[in-house]
Protein backbone atom coordinates (compact mmCIF):
# COMPACT_ATOMS: atom_id res chain seq x y z
CA UNK A 1 0.00 0.00 0.00
CA UNK A 2 1.61 3.46 -0.97
CA UNK A 3 -0.64 6.03 0.15
CA UNK A 4 -2.53 8.56 -1.65
CA UNK A 5 -0.29 11.93 -1.50
CA UNK A 6 -2.47 14.64 -2.65
CA UNK A 7 0.82 17.32 -3.33
CA UNK A 8 1.97 18.12 -6.42
CA UNK A 9 5.23 18.73 -5.36
CA UNK A 10 6.63 15.19 -5.99
CA UNK A 11 9.98 16.19 -7.64
CA UNK A 12 12.16 16.40 -4.79
CA UNK A 13 11.00 13.41 -3.20
CA UNK A 14 11.33 11.72 -6.55
CA UNK A 15 14.77 12.77 -6.84
CA UNK A 16 15.56 12.24 -3.21
CA UNK A 17 14.01 8.83 -3.62
CA UNK A 18 16.60 8.15 -6.73
CA UNK A 19 19.54 9.04 -4.84
CA UNK A 20 18.87 6.52 -1.82
CA UNK A 21 17.94 3.76 -4.56
CA UNK A 22 20.72 4.26 -7.03
CA UNK A 23 23.15 4.35 -3.28
CA UNK A 24 21.78 1.97 -1.70
CA UNK A 25 25.04 -0.68 -1.66
CA UNK A 26 26.62 3.06 0.09
CA UNK A 27 24.28 3.76 2.35
CA UNK A 28 23.68 0.13 3.72
CA UNK A 29 27.80 0.22 4.13
CA UNK A 30 27.60 3.48 5.88
CA UNK A 31 24.95 2.29 8.15
CA UNK A 32 26.98 -1.14 8.91
CA UNK A 33 30.00 1.07 9.64
CA UNK A 34 27.96 2.91 11.73
CA UNK A 35 27.03 -0.15 13.97
CA UNK A 36 30.90 -1.49 13.93
CA UNK A 37 31.70 2.34 16.11
CA UNK A 38 28.10 2.33 17.56
CA UNK A 39 25.80 0.76 19.95
CA UNK A 40 22.27 1.06 18.57
CA UNK A 41 19.56 1.72 21.21
CA UNK A 42 18.32 -1.68 22.00
CA UNK A 43 14.31 -0.61 20.17
CA UNK A 44 13.01 2.57 19.02
CA UNK A 45 10.84 3.60 17.11
CA UNK A 46 10.81 7.03 15.00
CA UNK A 47 7.72 9.29 13.77
CA UNK A 48 8.35 10.20 9.97
CA UNK A 49 6.71 12.77 8.24
CA UNK A 50 6.60 13.01 4.33
CA UNK A 51 5.88 16.63 2.85
CA UNK A 52 6.25 15.63 -1.12
CA UNK A 53 9.52 18.02 -1.00
CA UNK A 54 10.84 16.78 2.10
CA UNK A 55 11.15 13.23 4.23
CA UNK A 56 12.27 13.84 8.00
CA UNK A 57 11.55 12.68 11.42
CA UNK A 58 9.77 14.41 13.96
CA UNK A 59 10.24 11.90 17.35
CA UNK A 60 12.25 9.36 18.01
CA UNK A 61 11.33 7.34 20.73
CA UNK A 62 13.55 4.97 23.22
CA UNK A 63 10.56 3.24 24.69
CA UNK A 64 8.27 2.13 21.50
CA UNK A 65 4.74 1.48 22.55
CA UNK A 66 1.96 0.10 20.52
CA UNK A 67 3.94 -3.27 19.43
CA UNK A 68 0.78 -4.58 18.86
CA UNK A 69 0.03 -3.03 15.58
CA UNK A 70 2.82 -4.92 13.87
CA UNK A 71 0.53 -7.70 12.35
CA UNK A 72 1.84 -11.30 12.58
CA UNK A 73 3.84 -11.06 9.12
CA UNK A 74 5.59 -8.48 10.85
CA UNK A 75 6.65 -10.80 13.87
CA UNK A 76 9.20 -12.85 11.93
CA UNK A 77 11.54 -9.95 11.54
CA UNK A 78 11.02 -8.86 15.39
CA UNK A 79 12.03 -12.22 16.58
CA UNK A 80 15.18 -12.07 14.57
CA UNK A 81 16.44 -8.72 15.72
CA UNK A 82 15.27 -9.55 19.63
CA UNK A 83 17.73 -13.04 18.78
CA UNK A 84 20.31 -10.32 17.70
CA UNK A 85 20.18 -7.62 19.77
CA UNK A 86 20.34 -9.99 22.78
CA UNK A 87 23.28 -12.60 21.74
CA UNK A 88 25.17 -9.37 21.45
CA UNK A 89 24.36 -8.27 24.94
CA UNK A 90 24.27 -11.30 26.61
CA UNK A 91 24.15 -14.19 25.21
CA UNK A 92 23.99 -16.38 27.96
CA UNK A 93 20.30 -15.29 28.66
CA UNK A 94 17.58 -17.31 29.90
CA UNK A 95 15.19 -14.62 32.22
CA UNK A 96 13.85 -11.06 30.80
CA UNK A 97 12.03 -9.07 32.76
CA UNK A 98 9.99 -6.95 31.13
CA UNK A 99 9.07 -3.50 33.39
CA UNK A 100 6.24 -1.83 32.24
CA UNK A 101 4.56 1.98 32.86
CA UNK A 102 2.15 2.08 35.64
CA UNK A 103 -1.10 1.74 33.45
CA UNK A 104 -2.71 -1.52 34.94
CA UNK A 105 -5.95 -1.18 33.86
CA UNK A 106 -5.11 0.03 30.26
CA UNK A 107 -5.62 -2.79 28.31
CA UNK A 108 -5.05 -0.22 24.93
CA UNK A 109 -1.35 -0.15 26.78
CA UNK A 110 -1.32 -3.95 27.86
CA UNK A 111 -1.68 -4.99 24.68
CA UNK A 112 1.52 -3.74 23.97
CA UNK A 113 3.18 -5.31 26.39
CA UNK A 114 1.46 -8.76 25.64
CA UNK A 115 3.34 -8.33 21.98
CA UNK A 116 6.66 -7.65 23.49
CA UNK A 117 6.77 -10.68 25.49
CA UNK A 118 5.42 -12.99 22.73
CA UNK A 119 8.25 -11.35 20.76
CA UNK A 120 10.89 -12.31 23.55
CA UNK A 121 9.25 -16.03 23.88
CA UNK A 122 9.74 -16.55 20.46
CA UNK A 123 13.34 -15.54 20.56
CA UNK A 124 13.65 -17.99 23.47
CA UNK A 125 13.42 -16.55 26.67
CA UNK A 126 11.60 -17.37 29.61
CA UNK A 127 9.83 -13.84 30.25
CA UNK A 128 7.67 -12.51 33.04
CA UNK A 129 6.42 -8.47 33.57
CA UNK A 130 7.52 -6.89 36.83
CA UNK A 131 5.64 -3.90 37.66
CA UNK A 132 7.20 -1.17 39.95
CA UNK A 133 3.87 0.13 40.59
CA UNK A 134 3.14 0.50 44.22
CA UNK A 135 -0.80 -0.65 43.91
CA UNK A 136 0.32 -4.18 42.37
CA UNK A 137 1.56 -5.78 45.46
CA UNK A 138 0.08 -9.30 44.54
CA UNK A 139 0.16 -11.12 41.17
CA UNK A 140 -2.62 -9.46 39.13
CA UNK A 141 -3.73 -11.27 35.89
CA UNK A 142 -5.89 -8.97 32.96
CA UNK A 143 -7.76 -10.57 30.41
CA UNK A 144 -7.40 -8.35 27.43
CA UNK A 145 -9.84 -7.55 24.65
CA UNK A 146 -8.41 -9.76 21.88
CA UNK A 147 -8.35 -12.67 24.46
CA UNK A 148 -4.81 -12.08 25.66
CA UNK A 149 -3.88 -12.31 29.44
CA UNK A 150 -1.01 -10.12 30.82
CA UNK A 151 0.05 -11.40 34.31
CA UNK A 152 1.67 -8.48 37.00
CA UNK A 153 3.88 -9.14 39.59
CA UNK A 154 5.52 -6.94 42.00
CA UNK A 155 9.04 -6.10 41.65
CA UNK A 156 11.33 -7.37 44.51
CA UNK A 157 14.61 -5.84 44.99
CA UNK A 158 17.87 -7.60 46.64
CA UNK A 159 20.41 -5.13 47.40
CA UNK A 160 22.10 -5.62 43.55
CA UNK A 161 19.72 -7.32 41.82
CA UNK A 162 16.06 -6.37 40.52
CA UNK A 163 13.49 -9.44 39.75
CA UNK A 164 10.19 -11.64 40.99
CA UNK A 165 9.57 -13.78 43.89
CA UNK A 166 11.47 -16.95 42.44
CA UNK A 167 12.41 -15.49 38.98
CA UNK A 168 15.88 -13.92 38.81
CA UNK A 169 16.92 -12.40 34.97
CA UNK A 170 19.58 -11.14 33.83
CA UNK A 171 17.92 -8.89 31.41
CA UNK A 172 15.75 -6.22 32.67
CA UNK A 173 13.71 -4.11 29.35
CA UNK A 174 11.66 -1.07 30.20
CA UNK A 175 8.83 -0.45 28.25
CA UNK A 176 7.98 2.46 30.90
CA UNK A 177 9.58 6.18 29.74
CA UNK A 178 10.58 7.17 33.40
CA UNK A 179 8.51 10.36 32.84
CA UNK A 180 7.96 10.62 36.68
CA UNK A 181 11.60 10.13 37.49
CA UNK A 182 13.83 7.80 37.85
CA UNK A 183 12.65 5.01 40.89
CA UNK A 184 15.43 4.56 43.39
CA UNK A 185 14.32 0.36 42.78
CA UNK A 186 16.15 0.81 39.00
CA UNK A 187 19.20 2.16 40.68
CA UNK A 188 22.42 0.68 40.94
CA UNK A 189 21.90 -2.87 39.29
CA UNK A 190 25.41 -3.36 38.30
CA UNK A 191 24.92 -7.33 38.10
CA UNK A 192 22.29 -7.13 35.24
CA UNK A 193 21.97 -5.35 31.91
CA UNK A 194 19.01 -2.24 32.50
CA UNK A 195 17.82 -1.36 28.44
CA UNK A 196 17.42 1.09 27.76
CA UNK A 197 19.60 2.75 30.54
CA UNK A 198 17.97 5.14 33.05
CA UNK A 199 19.66 8.30 31.09
CA UNK A 200 17.60 7.79 28.07
CA UNK A 201 14.43 7.90 30.45
CA UNK A 202 12.37 11.30 30.04
CA UNK A 203 13.42 11.99 33.63
CA UNK A 204 16.40 12.72 32.03
CA UNK A 205 16.53 13.33 28.34
CA UNK A 206 16.69 16.59 26.44
CA UNK A 207 15.15 16.62 22.85
CA UNK A 208 17.57 19.05 21.87
CA UNK A 209 20.25 16.73 22.40
CA UNK A 210 18.45 14.23 20.43
CA UNK A 211 18.11 16.90 17.25
CA UNK A 212 21.96 18.03 17.50
CA UNK A 213 22.84 14.30 16.86
CA UNK A 214 20.50 14.08 14.32
CA UNK A 215 22.02 17.34 12.87
CA UNK A 216 25.56 16.01 12.61
CA UNK A 217 24.07 12.62 10.95
CA UNK A 218 22.10 14.14 8.33
CA UNK A 219 24.95 16.45 7.09
CA UNK A 220 27.32 13.14 6.87
CA UNK A 221 24.39 10.81 5.48
CA UNK A 222 23.42 14.02 2.75
CA UNK A 223 27.04 14.51 2.03
CA UNK A 224 27.32 10.72 0.98
CA UNK A 225 24.44 10.87 -1.22
CA UNK A 226 25.36 14.50 -2.20
CA UNK A 227 22.01 15.89 -1.25
CA UNK A 228 21.09 18.75 0.49
CA UNK A 229 20.23 17.99 4.41
CA UNK A 230 17.59 20.18 4.61
CA UNK A 231 15.39 17.68 2.60
CA UNK A 232 15.76 14.68 5.59
CA UNK A 233 16.25 16.96 8.40
CA UNK A 234 13.87 19.94 10.21
CA UNK A 235 15.63 23.45 11.26
CA UNK A 236 15.20 23.99 14.54
CA UNK A 237 16.35 26.05 17.78
CA UNK A 238 16.16 26.46 21.65
CA UNK A 239 15.07 28.51 24.57
CA UNK A 240 15.81 28.37 27.92
CA UNK A 241 13.86 28.67 30.91
CA UNK A 242 9.83 29.84 29.21
CA UNK A 243 7.58 30.02 32.24
CA UNK A 244 4.25 30.71 30.50
CA UNK A 245 1.80 31.12 33.01
CA UNK A 246 4.45 34.10 34.05
CA UNK A 247 5.43 35.26 30.67
CA UNK A 248 9.00 34.71 31.48
CA UNK A 249 11.55 34.89 28.70
CA UNK A 250 8.52 34.78 25.85
CA UNK A 251 10.17 37.59 24.04
CA UNK A 252 13.04 34.89 23.24
CA UNK A 253 10.73 32.42 22.42
CA UNK A 254 9.35 34.93 19.46
CA UNK A 255 12.18 35.53 18.48
CA UNK A 256 13.48 31.81 17.90
CA UNK A 257 10.25 31.22 16.33
CA UNK A 258 10.62 34.17 13.88
CA UNK A 259 13.93 32.53 13.42
CA UNK A 260 13.25 29.38 12.59
CA UNK A 261 9.98 30.54 9.85
CA UNK A 262 12.62 33.24 8.36
CA UNK A 263 15.20 29.79 7.67
CA UNK A 264 12.13 27.80 6.64
CA UNK A 265 10.87 30.94 4.32
CA UNK A 266 14.29 30.67 2.54
CA UNK A 267 14.39 26.63 1.88
CA UNK A 268 11.26 26.71 0.12
CA UNK A 269 12.12 29.68 -1.81
CA UNK A 270 15.38 28.06 -3.10
CA UNK A 271 12.78 24.86 -3.76
CA UNK A 272 10.14 26.70 -5.09
CA UNK A 273 7.77 25.74 -2.65
CA UNK A 274 4.02 27.16 -2.59
CA UNK A 275 3.45 26.06 1.27
CA UNK A 276 2.72 28.30 4.15
CA UNK A 277 6.13 27.50 6.79
CA UNK A 278 4.96 26.71 10.18
CA UNK A 279 6.99 25.17 13.59
CA UNK A 280 6.18 23.05 16.50
CA UNK A 281 6.68 24.86 19.44
CA UNK A 282 7.40 21.75 22.40
CA UNK A 283 8.88 20.77 25.83
CA UNK A 284 12.61 20.30 25.54
CA UNK A 285 11.94 17.80 28.55
CA UNK A 286 9.20 15.17 27.19
CA UNK A 287 7.88 15.15 31.02
CA UNK A 288 6.80 18.67 31.40
CA UNK A 289 3.65 18.01 30.49
CA UNK A 290 3.72 21.14 28.11
CA UNK A 291 1.37 20.48 24.57
CA UNK A 292 2.80 20.61 21.18
CA UNK A 293 1.71 23.56 19.33
CA UNK A 294 1.67 24.25 15.75
CA UNK A 295 3.00 27.78 14.98
CA UNK A 296 2.40 29.79 11.97
CA UNK A 297 3.53 32.93 13.03
CA UNK A 298 5.36 34.28 15.66
CA UNK A 299 2.87 36.65 16.58
CA UNK A 300 0.89 33.72 17.53
CA UNK A 301 3.45 33.22 20.77
CA UNK A 302 1.66 36.43 22.43
CA UNK A 303 -1.94 35.33 22.63
CA UNK A 304 -0.55 31.50 23.07
CA UNK A 305 1.35 32.96 26.36
CA UNK A 306 -2.40 35.00 27.14
CA UNK A 307 -4.40 32.21 27.00
CA UNK A 308 -1.71 30.17 29.38
CA UNK A 309 -1.76 32.31 32.20
CA UNK A 310 -5.86 32.93 31.99
CA UNK A 311 -5.88 29.21 32.28
CA UNK A 312 -3.18 28.08 34.90
CA UNK A 313 -2.89 31.39 36.54
CA UNK A 314 -0.06 32.88 37.15
CA UNK A 315 0.54 32.47 41.01
CA UNK A 316 -1.10 28.82 40.57
CA UNK A 317 1.06 25.63 41.81
CA UNK A 318 -0.38 22.80 39.94
CA UNK A 319 -0.47 21.83 36.27
CA UNK A 320 -2.24 19.02 34.33
CA UNK A 321 -1.41 15.22 35.70
CA UNK A 322 0.74 16.78 38.50
CA UNK A 323 3.72 18.65 37.48
CA UNK A 324 4.59 22.27 38.53
CA UNK A 325 4.40 24.93 36.46
CA UNK A 326 7.38 27.24 36.32
CA UNK A 327 10.84 27.91 33.34
CA UNK A 328 10.46 25.06 31.01
CA UNK A 329 13.26 24.58 28.40
CA UNK A 330 11.54 24.71 24.68
CA UNK A 331 12.49 23.61 21.63
CA UNK A 332 11.16 25.00 18.27
CA UNK A 333 11.32 22.29 15.25
CA UNK A 334 10.53 23.18 11.64
CA UNK A 335 6.87 21.69 10.94
CA UNK A 336 7.31 18.97 8.35
CA UNK A 337 4.17 18.70 6.54
CA UNK A 338 2.57 14.81 5.73
CA UNK A 339 0.41 15.15 2.59
CA UNK A 340 0.37 11.22 2.98
CA UNK A 341 -3.28 10.03 3.46
CA UNK A 342 -4.74 6.76 4.44
CA UNK A 343 -8.49 6.20 4.50
CA UNK A 344 -9.34 9.84 4.11
CA UNK A 345 -7.11 10.79 7.07
CA UNK A 346 -4.48 12.62 7.24
CA UNK A 347 -1.64 10.14 8.07
CA UNK A 348 2.25 9.88 8.96
CA UNK A 349 4.09 6.36 8.86
CA UNK A 350 5.96 5.04 12.42
CA UNK A 351 9.10 2.85 11.83
CA UNK A 352 9.94 0.22 14.41
CA UNK A 353 13.24 -1.00 15.46
CA UNK A 354 14.81 -3.11 17.67
CA UNK A 355 18.69 -3.21 17.75
CA UNK A 356 19.80 -2.26 14.01
CA UNK A 357 16.94 -3.82 12.53
CA UNK A 358 13.94 -2.35 10.95
CA UNK A 359 11.03 -4.52 12.19
CA UNK A 360 7.83 -3.03 11.12
CA UNK A 361 5.58 0.35 11.66
CA UNK A 362 2.35 1.52 11.12
CA UNK A 363 0.55 4.69 9.78
CA UNK A 364 -0.64 7.34 12.91
CA UNK A 365 -3.88 8.34 11.14
CA UNK A 366 -6.15 10.88 12.25
CA UNK A 367 -9.57 11.81 10.53
CA UNK A 368 -9.57 15.39 12.44
CA UNK A 369 -6.45 16.54 12.23
CA UNK A 370 -4.89 19.47 9.58
CA UNK A 371 -1.60 18.44 7.61
CA UNK A 372 -0.10 20.75 10.18
CA UNK A 373 -0.86 19.11 12.69
CA UNK A 374 0.22 16.49 15.56
CA UNK A 375 -1.14 13.55 14.90
CA UNK A 376 -0.08 11.75 18.18
CA UNK A 377 -3.78 12.73 19.93
CA UNK A 378 -7.26 10.87 21.07
CA UNK A 379 -9.15 10.08 17.83
CA UNK A 380 -6.05 8.28 16.00
CA UNK A 381 -5.89 5.14 14.71
CA UNK A 382 -3.43 2.74 13.17
CA UNK A 383 -3.37 1.11 9.78
CA UNK A 384 -0.23 -1.62 9.25
CA UNK A 385 2.32 -0.72 6.72
CA UNK A 386 3.95 -3.60 4.71
CA UNK A 387 7.81 -3.08 6.47
CA UNK A 388 7.89 -7.05 7.14
CA UNK A 389 7.98 -7.77 2.82
CA UNK A 390 9.49 -4.15 1.48
CA UNK A 391 12.01 -2.58 3.92
CA UNK A 392 14.85 -4.13 3.20
CA UNK A 393 13.68 -5.22 -0.57
CA UNK A 394 13.71 -2.00 -2.94
CA UNK A 395 12.75 -2.49 -6.35
CA UNK A 396 15.35 -0.10 -8.55
CA UNK A 397 13.82 -0.53 -11.61
CA UNK A 398 10.05 0.86 -10.28
CA UNK A 399 8.82 3.65 -11.20
CA UNK A 400 9.55 6.48 -8.71
CA UNK A 401 6.45 7.00 -6.60
CA UNK A 402 4.44 4.30 -6.99
CA UNK A 403 6.51 1.67 -5.76
CA UNK A 404 5.67 0.56 -1.72
CA UNK A 405 8.99 -1.13 -1.30
CA UNK A 406 10.88 1.95 -2.58
CA UNK A 407 8.52 4.02 -0.68
CA UNK A 408 9.14 1.83 2.93
CA UNK A 409 12.75 1.32 2.26
CA UNK A 410 13.06 5.23 1.86
CA UNK A 411 11.16 5.28 5.34
CA UNK A 412 13.35 2.94 6.88
CA UNK A 413 16.10 4.82 6.21
CA UNK A 414 15.15 7.41 7.50
CA UNK A 415 14.14 5.59 10.58
CA UNK A 416 17.31 4.58 11.27
CA UNK A 417 19.27 7.45 10.58
CA UNK A 418 17.17 9.03 13.58
CA UNK A 419 18.46 5.16 15.53
CA UNK A 420 22.18 6.21 14.55
CA UNK A 421 21.32 10.04 15.98
CA UNK A 422 20.11 8.07 19.40
CA UNK A 423 23.34 6.15 19.53
CA UNK A 424 25.23 9.11 19.60
CA UNK A 425 22.75 10.80 21.93
CA UNK A 426 23.08 7.87 24.37
CA UNK A 427 26.65 8.10 24.47
CA UNK A 428 26.94 11.78 24.71
CA UNK A 429 24.51 11.52 27.73
CA UNK A 430 25.92 8.53 29.49
CA UNK A 431 26.80 9.58 33.18
CA UNK A 432 29.14 7.01 33.42
CA UNK A 433 31.23 7.52 30.00
CA UNK A 434 35.18 7.81 30.99
CA UNK A 435 35.94 11.49 30.47
CA UNK A 436 39.29 12.12 28.61
CA UNK A 437 40.88 15.11 29.11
Amino acid sequence: MVPHLVTALTGPINELEQRVLDGMPAIERWFRLEWMEHTPPFYTSVDVRNAGFKLAPVDTNFFPRGWNFLTPEMLPLAVQAAQAAVEKICPEARNLLIIPENQSKSTFYLANVAQLTRIFQMAGLNVKIGSIDPAIKSPKKVELPNGDTVCLEPVVRSKRRLGLKNFDPCTILLNNDLAAGTPGILEDLHEQYLLPPLHAGWSVRRKSNHFHSYEEVSKRFGKLLGIDPWLIQPIWGKVDDVDFARAENTDALTAQVDAVLAKVRRKYKEYGINEKPFVIVKADNGASGLSITTVRDAKEIEPLVARTRQKKGADKAPMAEGLAVGSTDVVVQEGVLTHERVHDGVAEPVVYMMDRYVVGGFYRVHPDRGTDENLAMPGASFVPLAFSESAQLPQPGAKLGASAPNRFYMYGVIGRLAMVAASYELEATNPEAEVYE
